[in-house]
């Protein structure tokens, strides 16, 4: 793994659900699964496409009932994190998964926020939280969701866009974003990763997003690409997740190294390390093995990785930060 100082900004924290810690759950909340232990579902983990992972996503979800669950996989994600080099993480939480399921969004929002609001004592990672619209859902229901969170917007940063993407485009969301950026949210929305890059020019122009979580497709359309590169916009990549979900055959044939010629800011990220085979340091390290990285491309990443994070109110942090990556010894690894 690399050990660079990062931030993690795309990170679905239903997916760093480890089958150790499912079962556990499964077994405290009197939940039984179908898979014949930690083995079996791990085996499970093969997935043809998107939709064949959001399946299994989906459906391991029951586990979480209480907030002391949601706290657990919070404080879990934390420790891996923090022993990989993370020391900001923005974190994504998916509401409607839970509440559809009969789990109140504040049992969610109060069990996640507190883990996070004792990460930086216990780990040295501030934090973030970000909550998520399932796209494939109604635009209604993304509504009555931010209505559902605003006796807990002090513990959320910002809002963001995911699930199935292929058929449901950004515009769908017009209103709901517009409504969050009047409550003072920040906003970022998964965009061309399966959907085309115009998903991405409309998540730009129509839901004003701040940065673009994938955007892995902008590749094929040359303006848009020219317009990311000039306004600097951040783009979270996830290597290993598109290799596990065939958006990319192999990680050597990964546009990455492309994408930062190109001059676009770029970061790495784990999107849903539980299933996709690494936290964030595992894919740092798999990426400067199969792209044949340098140490100077990796500091790149890190940087760009704090420039992007949403810590305009602790701009102190960003800079203490930035100034560890820029004199990290790679030696120690």
């Amino acid at each position: 793994m690399s050990l660079i100082p990062k931030a993690e900004l795309h990170l679905h924290i239903e997916g760093t659900l480890e089958p150790e810690l499912a079962f556990a759950l499964a077994e405290r909340n009197g939940v039984e699964l179908p898979y014949a232990g930690t083995e079996a579902l791990r085996r499970a983990y093969l997935f043809s496409d998107l939709q064949s992972f959001l399946d299994l996503y989906y459906g391991l979800m029951v586990v979480l009932r209480t907030a002391d669950d949601f706290t657990e996989l919070a404080d879990a994600y934390l420790t891996r994190a923090a022993a990989q080099g993370v020391r900001h993480a923005e974190i994504f939480f998916d509401p409607q998964a839970h509440t559809e399921r009969g789990v109140p969004i504040g049992t969610v929002v109060e069990g996640l926020a507190h883990a996070l609001d004792r990460a930086e004592e216990r780990h040295g990672v501030s934090t973030r939280l970000i909550m998520c619209f399932l796209r494939d859902r109604s635009a209604e229901s993304a509504m009555e969701t931010l209505d559902a969170a605003k006796p807990y917007l002090h513990h959320i940063t910002g809002v963001g866009l995911d699930s199935a993407e292929t058929g449901h485009p950004p515009s769908k969301f017009r209103e709901v974003y517009a409504a969050a950026e009047s409550l003072g949210l920040r906003k970022v929305a998964h965009a061309g990763e399966e959907g085309p890059p115009a998903y991405v020019r409309q998540a730009l122009d129509v839901l004003g997003v701040e940065r673009i979580d994938h955007g892995l497709r902008s590749m094929e359309d040359p303006e848009l690409v020219e317009r990311l590169v000039r306004e600097q916009v951040p783009l979270t990549l996830c290597p290993l997740s598109n290799v596990r979900l065939r958006a990319v055959d192999t990680l050597e044939e990964h546009p990455l190294r492309a994408m930062m010629d190109a001059g676009l800011l770029v970061t790495v990220n784990s999107d849903d390390p539980a299933y996709f085979g690494g936290y964030v340091g595992d894919t740092f390290h798999a990426v400067r093995e199969a792209l044949g990285l340098n140490h100077e491309q990796l500091r790149e990443l890190a940087l760009n990785s704090f420039r992007a994070a949403f810590l305009d109110q602790d701009e102190a942090r960003r800079e203490r930060c930035l100034a560890e990556v820029a004199g990290y010894d790679f030696d120690r690894e």
